[in-house]
């Protein structure tokens, strides 16, 4: 029919299977993130062009093992192939399977099939197939299944134009059910057909067994679902064992008479090896914090120079614009507001493409598999398992998806503490703040000969963090008295060399993310923040250059320090100024002033904003003409009034690299805990908790150092 829903095609799959891999294939740049309806579950949905039909959608879904959901991830698989009348609903599905271990996969194909969805086998990773010697009949899979199968290696492209005819041209098969619903079931399964007007018998089986699994089944419709179970006398689970084994009985039949040849896993013998090095109790740690090191080292080492002419660049983008352009207030809103805020973002893009760049790498290897199985004996000590390690290197990057990353913690006691102390692993909007105050505090000297200093102190921080994480998630072990225990089971991934796209992809999808979400705040605060720091209640801004000129009539200065002393007035009879001085008392014994107190308040929006305002109330206020070109020199030229010495010393350095280490001032994670937990118990615990480890471990650090 020519009206019929345009294609919409859903990659599907076991986690490690290659669906990643076969998606950044299809798409390429033509990709983007967002959520489920109603839901805060990533789903990536790219377009590619298939033969015949045009430009169409890619949706890739989060890999399962079954429709029969477990986790928030499994049900919004199950409800995108049940809900047919879904906007979203995928008409067509790639079912990726891992040509290594096909019998696994297949238990997945079977049920999609048998669901009624025209459907492709993508059987993947045919180079390592043929590494172990096995060899497949495609035409009798074919045949058994119903299905087209499809030989691919999406890592290296190889069989994605014959994927791509295959999907234009696939339809429902027209074979028996591989399950045929059994027979007690028949009756509510017809009745619920009837009632839904649902396409098949094995979609109206689903509905039966699990409509809370279901949201897309209005209240009405559940109980409908209820009430035809009581009237048949209906228990759901009762057979999902049964079909199991049915199912896989099924495979194996057709296994036997499809593998020309058994696979000969001799060629695993190195990764057998590797894993007893990687994995080993003592070993195992020792590399992986070696690992750790060598990614931190590398974020300072090979960031450095770009970072210095981004930062450059914008500082004299800004005193061009000052010079060139008209005085007046949207030049200084330009000059000394947006440009320097902007400015304080872009020049940490190196390093932040750096660590996701590194990170990719680690996970395309296979390695961070390895990582999760290692950590989950220590992770259990701490009221954690082994799937939490995912969330907690997933906030290196950014604490929002990490978060959402933990729903495959079946686990909800440790699902919750993972959820309350993944902020505290330091994210990439911490990045801004760590670099330009290991760089005001911390020599770039070299530790034998070899090990930059700075780096050392960034790996500190983020050891510090993890260390926090840690003892918060034992204190609330303790707080939680919930005793339901659980396991990790997972497969660890065949070792393969990073694919240079995948990891570009990556690197690009994420960079850009963190500009653009950041650069939308930072831009906003930059505004406000020039705003609040440009104008003041009351004449004394007006009169400025009349009051500083009374105070220091019996003073012998240059027209500079003149300048420079009717700046600062300025910016502390702002309304900025008026803020910060009212919190001034509060934060004074962490050995903060009231521009840094600003900075404090500003970056509750998001952490990355206090360089911005420190750069934006450094541009307003004092400076010589000599020290304005860059943000790094502004922060190190600014005077401690009271001292005489500079402000940032290496006891309040210090104290704000702790203080940010701790802090929460993500209002974004609030919103996702919030959504995660359903209800504000949990965020506003977190805020306060955080918040005041915060606090307290600045002020020791402050008050001993000082």
């Amino acid at each position: 029919m020519s009206s019929a829903k345009p294609t919409k095609v859903a990659l599907i799959g076991n986690p490690n299977s290659g669906k990643s891999s076969l998606f950044n294939y299809l798409t390429g740049l033509n990709q983007k993130v967002g959520n489920f309806p109603g839901v805060t579950v990533d789903k990536k949905v790219g377009r590619t062009q298939l033969p015949g039909i045009g430009e169409t959608e890619i949706i890739d879904l989060p890999g399962i093992y079954s429709i029969y959901p477990r986790s928030l991830d499994e049900r919004i698989v199950a409800e995108s192939l049940l809900d047919r009348n879904s906007p979203t609903a995928p008409t067509k599905v790639v079912v990726v399977v891992d040509a290594t271990n096909i019998k696994r996969g297949l238990l997945l194909l079977t049920q999609i099939v048998d669901i009624g969805l025209p459907t492709v086998l993508a059987l993947n990773m045919m180079d390592l197939a043929a590494k172990a010697g096995v060899s497949y009949d495609f035409l009798m899979l074919s045949q058994k299944l119903g299905v087209t199968v499809v030989p691919i290696n999406a890592r290296k492209g190889q069989g994605i134009d014959a994927l791509k005819k295959e999907i234009a041209q696939a339809e429902v098969s027209r074979m028996q059910p591989i399950f045929p619903v059994w027979p007690e079931a028949k009756a509510a399964v017809k009745q619920l057909r009837d009632e839904f007007q649902l396409i098949n018998d094995y979609q109206a089986y689903q509905f039966l067994e699990q409509p809370q699994s279901l949201h897309f089944l209005s209240k009405d419709k559940q109980n409908l679902v209820e009430s035809v179970r009581t009237t048949h006398q209906y228990f759901p689970g009762k057979f999902q064992g049964a079909e199991t084994i049915q199912r896989y009985g099924f495979i194996q039949d057709l296994l036997n008479e499809a593998i020309l040849k058994q696979p000969d896993y001799a060629w695993k013998n190195f990764s057998h090896k590797l894993d007893r090095v990687l994995t080993h109790k003592v070993a195992g740690y020792a590399i992986f914090f070696a690992v750790l090191f060598l990614v931190f080292q590398s974020v300072f080492a090979w960031a450095s120079y770009p970072m210095d002419f981004i930062d450059g660049l914008f500082a004299d983008f800004s005193s061009w614009l000052s010079n060139t352009l008209p005085d007046g207030a949207l030049t200084r809103l330009l000059a000394e507001g947006i440009i320097p805020g902007l400015g304080g973002i872009v020049m940490f893009v190196p390093q932040i493409a750096i660590l996701f760049a590194l990170v990719a790498v680690l996970e395309e290897t296979g390695y961070m598999a390895r990582v999760v199985f290692l950590m989950d004996k220590v992770m259990r000590k701490f009221g954690l398992n082994g799937k939490s390690v995912v969330p907690l290197m997933s906030g290196v990057a950014c604490a929002i998806p990490a978060i959402m990353a933990a729903r495959t913690i079946d686990n909800w006691k440790e699902r919750t503490i993972t959820i309350m102390v993944t902020p505290l692993m330091s994210c990439s909007a911490r990045i801004p703040i760590f670099t330009i105050l290991i760089a005001l505090i911390v020599p770039e000297t070299k530790v034998l000969g070899f090990f930059n200093l700075q780096g050392v102190a960034l790996m500190s921080l983020y050891l510090l963090g993890f260390v926090a994480a840690l003892a918060s998630a034992w204190v609330m072990k303790k707080l939680i008295n919930v005793k339901e225990r659980s396991y990790l089971m997972m497969e660890l991934p065949t070792y393969r060399l990073p694919k240079g796209t995948n990891v570009g992809l990556t690197l690009v999808e994420k960079t850009k993310s963190f500009v653009l979400e950041a650069g939308k705040v930072i831009l906003a605060i930059s505004v406000v923040l020039w705003v609040l720091a440009s104008y003041g209640p009351g004449d004394k801004l007006k009169n400025a250059e009349a009051y500083v000129m009374q105070e220091t009539a019996n003073m012998r200065l240059t027209e500079q320090g003149l300048q420079d002393r009717i700046a600062a007035y300025k910016l502390e009879n702002s309304y900025a100024g008026v803020i910060g001085k009212a919190i001034e008392p509060a934060i004074k014994p962490l050995g903060y002033d009231w521009k840094i107190g600003i900075a404090l308040i500003t970056s509750f929006a998001a952490r990355e904003v206090f360089v911005g305002t420190m750069a934006t109330i450094y541009s307003i206020g004092s400076a010589g003409e000599e020290d304005q070109n860059t943000i790094k020199s502004r922060m190190q030229q600014e005077i401690n009034p009271e001292t005489g010495e500079p402000r940032f010393t290496m006891a309040v350095g210090l104290s704000l690299l702790v203080f940010y280490t701790f802090a929460m001032q993500c209002m974004s994670t609030i919103a996702v805990v919030y959504r995660e937990t359903k209800g504000w118990k949990w965020p506003l615990i977190q805020l306060a908790y955080m918040s005041a480890l915060a606090y307290f471990s600045a002020l020791l650090v402050y008050q001993v150092l000082k």
